[in-house]
């Protein structure tokens, strides 16, 4: 599986400034405004969005029917969106209990999770239709892939009537866990002792950020990271230099048509947490350019990636909207550029690293 890496990142003293007290109220600040901004409403969005997706799926297993099977597909999609907007903030609550993995599974490439989706419906082990059970399994069987399975894959027509209720219940119960994840980092973020103090108040005694220069580096690197995952590992993924190169089936979401969406849902959770720190802010005057630049083509990212929809394969099979997503390559490695050298320049910062690691 994939993992993020840490940065190495030295502020000036533009963000430190050159009284120690100063500079840890200056990091505090900037980190605060994400808190409360971006990351909170983020996460408690995504519960949201899980209570609707939950309430829908039993709506769906206790009437079966083609309309409740679109108002759970429906929610599904929503759940989608939101998750893909918080899911850049990939640290803190998110990592403890495996549930980053336990949330989405992704990438697969050896059909691990999928394979494992099918034994559970085939089997009907009974354990796996309860949400409490379902979280002590395999991180692959229960998150946002499993569930897509279940709605979009081989089978799921058998969701409109009352043929395959064990479908419905093991359905039911991931959307029950993704709800119960969801609430927990939603309520963790929240809590005035949790993570969300450590990293807003950085100094000598503090385990993770002894300084603001750590505690603002865990932000940039979310900006720097989050473009290069979305290009080269999701976009990449399955959209190659030439139609024969492409790999349709190795697409995030692609049998809810959902690939695209959730790649403009990563850069507009990337923009709205860059709006709501005011890191730009912290530039020199000549050089605030930059963040209405970076706002401007994340923005535009946003909307190109919204213009590819319906099944990826067609769209890969389209010469006009294979040229939108060229178009949505070079606007994120315009920004990575923007971000990781120019940006961080400005600031007199130093970067090494290393930000994704595959097994």
């Amino acid at each position: 599986m994939l993992k993020r890496s840490a940065l190495v990142l030295v502020l000036p003293l533009a963000l430190l400034g050159v009284v120690p007290a100063s500079a840890a109220v200056k990091a505090s600040e900037i980190i605060q405004r994400a808190i409360d901004g971006f990351v909170r409403p983020a996460y408690a969005g995504l519960h949201d969005h899980a209570g609707r997706l939950t309430k829908a799926m039993h709506t769906l297993c206790t009437a079966p029917s083609q309309e409740d099977l679109d108002a759970a597909r429906v929610r599904f999609s929503a759940t989608v969106d939101a998750w893909s907007s918080a899911e850049i903030i990939g640290f803190g609550p998110i990592k403890e209990n495996n549930r980053l993995e336990r949330m989405l599974f992704w990438p697969d490439r050896k059909s691990i999770g999928l394979k494992q989706v099918q034994a559970a419906l085939s089997d009907k082990d009974p354990t796996a239709t309860d949400a409490a059970q379902l979280a002590g399994k395999s991180v692959a069987m229960q998150g946002l892939g499993a569930l897509e399975f279940v709605l979009y894959g081989d089978g799921a027509d058998a969701l409109t009537g009352k043929a395959d209720p064990y479908r419905c219940a093991y359905g039911a119960a991931v959307a029950g866990n993704i709800e119960t994840m969801a609430g927990e980092v939603s309520a963790a973020w929240n809590k005035p002792d949790g993570f969300a103090a450590l990293w807003a108040n950085p100094g000598p005694q503090n385990a993770l950020y002894r300084d603001g220069n750590e505690a603002v580096t865990e932000l940039v690197g979310v900006f720097i990271n989050e473009l290069e995952m979305v290009r080269d590992v999701r976009l990449k993924g399955f959209f190659g230099g030439k139609p024969n190169a492409d790999k349709p089936r190795q697409a995030i979401y692609w049998r809810s048509q959902n690939t695209t969406n959730s790649l403009a849902a990563n850069l507009s959770g990337i923009d709205n947490l860059f709006q709501a720190s005011k890191l730009g802010d912290a530039l020199p005057p000549d050089a605030r350019w930059m963040a209405e630049s970076i706002h401007i083509q994340l923005v535009n990212g946003v909307a190109t990636a919204k213009a590819v929809s319906g099944p990826i394969d067609k769209a890969l099979a389209d010469p006009a909207l294979r040229e939108k997503l060229d178009h949505f390559a070079l606007i994120t490695s315009s920004l990575s550029t923007l971000i990781g050298t120019r940006l961080t320049a400005e600031f007199g910062l130093t970067a090494g690293f290393s930000s994704l690691d595959g097994d």
